[in-house]
């Protein structure tokens, strides 16, 4: 009887998310507005003091993630125009924090790495947002960080949800 029970309010607690109202929804944007913010303010601190952005954090990220990732999909995980990526990555290079190495099979291709200077400010801006992100799992407990990943995944469009899964280089 118990079980049934459960089947039921999980049941009808799942059904009631899926008629959501506009300002349910309203509320849901603002969160996101606002937990990316918070997500953010760490690392902005940090990467004040170098001078750099946003931008220079996800290209970090991304090299650390995937060392040898080539800049062509590195454009393809940010979604960035050449241009704007080419910015970001002779900044990070000529302030000695991104290698870039000339493909052994193809010599067109670009291979990038951090250096171990690189490395040290992408543990950095890392630990910041691990912190937060530990404290909140923390705080709202197993199954809502389940949850959480989910809608999260959910949003994401396929070819960056197959970045995210596979963690490979070609996203495939």
């Amino acid at each position: 009887m118990a079980e049934r029970n459960l089947g039921t309010a999980m049941s009808s607690r799942g059904e009631s998310l899926l008629f959501l109202t506009d300002e349910q929804l309203r509320r849901g944007i603002e969160a996101m507005f606002f937990a990316y913010r918070g997500f953010t303010a760490d690392p902005d601190r940090i990467l004040q003091e170098y001078g750099y952005g946003r931008a220079h954090h996800r290209a970090i990220h991304f090299i650390n993630r995937t060392p040898g990732t080539t800049v062509n999909n590195l454009l393809s995980i940010l979604g960035v125009t050449k241009q704007s990526l080419n910015r970001v990555l002779r900044t990070l290079v000529e302030d000695g924090l991104v290698e870039s190495r000339v493909g052994t099979r193809d010599k067109r291709e670009r291979h990038l790495y951090l250096t171990e200077t690189g490395q040290t400010l992408e543990r950095n801006l890392s630990e910041a947002q691990r912190a937060r992100m530990r404290a909140a799992f923390r705080e709202a407990g197993p199954e809502a960080v389940a949850g959480f990943r989910a809608v999260l995944e959910q949003m994401m469009d396929p070819d960056m949800r197959r970045h995210y899964r596979d963690g490979t280089e070609s996203g495939q």
